[in-house]
């Protein structure tokens, strides 16, 4: 095996003034998520009912319990495969349920996040339990029509809500690349020289680019990514199915 393309070696000063040359577009790139966040802050909102059955680890609650007396509520929708082993459940939203560990900060700012598994509970538990999650965690398998009105369900999906007393909006939401909101890793990978290392990315001849651009770029030996440092530390991945 060949080894891998690599960036031209300059001196400090060439190396500095492209990057330069570079920062001026980071900085109008940021400048416009700005401003598409300050539109998605004037979007309108539609209500939705309150009352939707989720179904967590003592039985059901409804959707306004799912605030945990918050303002704002951003929940994952988690797609699953029901009656499949640990092994075959979605490397996509294992990486996206993975990338948000830490909820004080968006508890700060009166907000909740939370996954909810299109499957069924018990099985979406022991997932969840198996990959060392602590964020709420509830199964909607039974409500999924009501809440992705004009959806896919079993699809990924990120959705926003907003509370106004008893009373339940939807905000906001979005799919397939828009979940990479959740993420640092492949943020992180961005800003490196070889990027994702996936094919569909426009790099330089001999870069390397090994990791495919379907949903085994997710996956090694069969399993999703994460999972293996469970295995590895003894977890049990039975799901009971």
């Amino acid at each position: 095996m060949s080894a891998p393309g690599m960036p031209a070696v300059v001196d400090r000063e060439a190396f500095q003034a492209q990057l330069d040359e570079l920062r001026t577009r980071e900085k109008a790139h940021t400048r416009e998520g700005d401003a598409i966040a300050a539109a998605r802050r004037r979007l309108p909102m539609v209500e939705v009912d309150a009352g939707i059955e989720l179904v967590g680890p003592r039985g059901p609650v409804t959707l306004l319990d799912a605030f945990e007396g918050r303002r704002q509520l951003i929940l994952y929708y988690f797609m699953w495969h029901p009656g499949h082993p640990a092994a075959e459940q979605c490397e996509g939203c294992t990486w996206c349920a993975t990338s948000v560990a830490e909820l004080s900060y968006l508890h700060s700012r009166d907000i909740t996040y939370a996954v909810v598994c299109q499957g069924p509970e018990e099985e979406g538990r022991r997932y969840h339990d198996f990959m060392g999650w602590e964020m709420p965690w509830y199964s909607a398998q039974g409500s999924l029509d009501e809440l992705l009105v004009g959806r896919e369900v079993g699809m990924m999906h990120l959705v926003c809500y907003l509370r106004d007393g008893d009373r339940v909006f939807e905000t906001y939401w979005t799919t397939r690349r828009g979940v990479e909101a959740m993420d640092y890793s492949y943020a992180l990978m961005d800003l490196t020289a070889y990027g994702r290392q996936e094919p569909w990315e426009d790099s330089p001849p001999g870069w390397p680019q090994g990791w495919t651009g379907t949903c085994a770029r997710l996956r090694t030996d069969g399993r999703p990514i994460p999972q293996w440092s469970r295995i590895a530390a003894g977890r049990s991945d039975d799901l009971g199915v």
